[in-house]
């Protein structure tokens, strides 16, 4: 079992008087591969910033390898930082960016072509020492920006938001290019993103924040099929979110007819909000279903139609990759293990607290 490579214990943050952490406290396991994910405002570069030394917490402490680094200088840590705007040095050629921290070390000249070589090996980039930062493609920038941090062979890898620049195409071919990195050099990588896709695809972990506040953290299948709160839900992926009755252990009433779920404890008629993702939304003939509503809109997707059926009341987000045409009458039934069920919040105030708990 891998340890706890970092802790961050209790970690506050405020610029002029605004709140941007709020006691966070978090740990990273060795060799893991951890998205902070959360909207822009969250605190997730406060975080990064925090970890990587350019910030210093108002209170609370950094813990890295069994020592606490909190006052330490960023070149005095044991980890490197890959930012979304690359930061190369224009007027030094591939080689000398690659070079930089080496050099600052007072490595050898043997030693500095070797990782050279090394490293644009690792980033596909053999021979391409003697080009200039200007004449590479956004792609080849970043990959570059990557290999200047590997060569000082950092025991943790920070990325805040690096393919964010990219075109779709080229994110998605990044996005393997640096879980091949991560299970080739066995090193642990923390990612900063708001790209819901992007944490889902690479990450063994993800932390969700809002507000200054972990929202949840776990596995990206824990994370999507069963999220803790609203804010989860709504912000990873797509979901229907609607207030129901947990009628009894394993059976809810959402929207006047009772659906049979998986989920217990939550009592007897009381007020939840169940969470239904819109792949898991099965649309049969209107005899066979638990609702009936009818198609009133269809967007082709290309793996999958997404449709929006009116039913119970409710614009239900479906989608399938079978088409049903606006304007048909549908019946709506969802697996049982597919209703996820939460608690409702009392109150704007409970609200808010439970979002952030």
């Amino acid at each position: 079992m891998s340890k706890d490579l970092i802790l961050l214990e209790h970690i506050s943050k405020s610029y002029d008087g605004q709140m941007i952490l709020d006691d966070l406290s978090l740990s990273i396991h060795e060799n893991s591969f951890v998205t902070l994910l959360g909207p822009s405002g969250c605190g997730k570069t406060t975080t990064l910033r925090i970890l990587g030394g350019f910030e210093t917490p108002d209170s609370g402490k950094v813990v890295f390898d069994g020592k606490d680094i909190t006052g330490l200088a960023p070149n005095k840590r044991q980890l490197n930082t890959v930012f979304q705007k690359y930061a190369l040095f224009t007027h030094l050629d591939i080689a000398e960016n690659i070079a930089f921290g080496l050099k600052i070390k007072n490595k050898s000249k043997s030693y500095i072509d070797d990782k050279i070589k090394y490293a644009l090996k690792l980033v596909n980039l053999e021979g391409f020492e003697h080009r200039m930062p200007d004449s590479l493609s956004g792609g080849q920038q970043q990959r570059i920006a990557i290999a200047r941090a590997i060569v000082n062979e950092p025991k943790v890898l920070l990325l805040d938001e690096p393919l964010g620049a990219l075109d779709l195409k080229l994110r998605q071919d990044m996005q393997y290019e640096l879980i091949r990195l991560k299970n080739e050099l066995g090193i642990t990588f923390l990612y900063v993103t708001h790209d819901q896709e992007e944490a889902l695809t690479m990450s063994d972990h993800i932390v969700v924040m809002n507000q200054g506040y972990i929202q949840q953290e776990g596995s990206p299948e824990k994370i999507y099929n069963e999220p803790e709160n609203a804010f989860v839900a709504d912000f990873i992926g797509d979901s229907n979110i609607i207030p129901a009755t947990m009628v009894r252990d394993e059976l809810v009433e959402i929207l006047g007819a009772k659906f049979a779920c998986v989920d217990k404890d939550f009592g007897e008629n009381k007020p939840v909000d169940v969470v239904i993702r819109p792949e898991d939304v099965e649309l049969v003939s209107p005899e066979k279903g638990t609702l009936t509503g009818e198609v009133t809109h269809i967007i082709f997707k290309g793996v999958h139609y997404e449709m929006t059926v009116q039913a119970g009341g409710f614009e239900w987000l479906v989608h399938s990759t079978r088409m049903s045409a606006p304007g048909t009458k549908v019946g709506i039934t969802v697996d049982p293990f597919n209703i996820q069920i939460m608690n409702r919040p009392a109150s704007e105030d409970e609200e808010a607290i439970s979002e952030n708990a």
